[in-house]
């Protein structure tokens, strides 16, 4: 199975789209929705949380200009759908989730899919990991309310960040920030919806609030 050519109208960049048509998405979602794997939305991947439409994860994919030679930092692992996707592009990957079951099958899974230049943390995406900043790059697969300071700091200079930004149950926006030695560029890309970042694990299976 593949994804219809007419989803990535919108993406010029050739390295993304082969890293795109790569990797199976439907290891990365329940047995159960397999036969819809490659269909251009999002879909639940259990606790709560969704795996992002294709379009999307290819389009937050070439806002980041990946050349190959870059330190990634991904917030939120979910399925492991984007992570893999970063790794086909990037130099390492460094990835965050906060909810345990998630963090440990997408660990499996992209061991599994032989993606050895991925480091995985479980905890809180509002930390970032400071041990091995700054980064390149930083992309982030959950809502926070407001761009997190502390990512803001690990963002190394000439470095991009994509993260949606708004309220839980609300249209987010999906910003571009571009950081530079007196400035941070901040530009307003498109609507979306993503479920919210949480800063502690939600329980029963339900996302949290800060």
């Amino acid at each position: 199975m593949k994804f219809p050519d007419s989803i990535f109208y919108n993406i010029k960049d050739k390295k993304v789209l082969e890293a795109v048509n790569s990797i199976p998405r439907e290891l990365f979602v329940p047995e159960w929705l397999k036969d819809i794997a490659y269909i251009d939305s999002p879909l639940p991947i259990g606790c709560g949380q969704t795996i992002s439409q294709p379009s999307l994860v290819a389009y937050m994919t070439q806002l980041l200009e990946l050349t190959g030679k870059e330190k990634v930092l991904e917030i939120g692992t979910g399925s492991g759908y984007q992570t893999a996707l970063l790794a086909r592009l990037a130099r390492e990957v460094y990835t965050i989730e906060i909810i345990e079951e998630l963090h440990l099958k997408a660990k499996k899974l992209l061991g599994r899919l032989g993606m050895d230049n991925v480091m995985y943390k479980l905890g809180s995406g509002y930390e970032g990991w400071e041990e091995y900043a700054p980064f390149d790059r930083i992309i982030v697969t959950a809502a926070p309310p407001e761009i997190p300071g502390i990512l803001l700091e690990q963002l190394a200079i000439s470095g991009r960040m994509v993260v949606p930004v708004g309220d839980e149950n609300q249209t987010q926006i999906l910003k571009l920030i571009i950081k530079e030695n007196d400035r941070i560029i901040e530009k307003d890309m498109q609507y979306v919806r993503f479920v919210p970042m949480v800063a502690k694990e939600p329980k029963d299976g339900m996302e949290g609030k800060e």
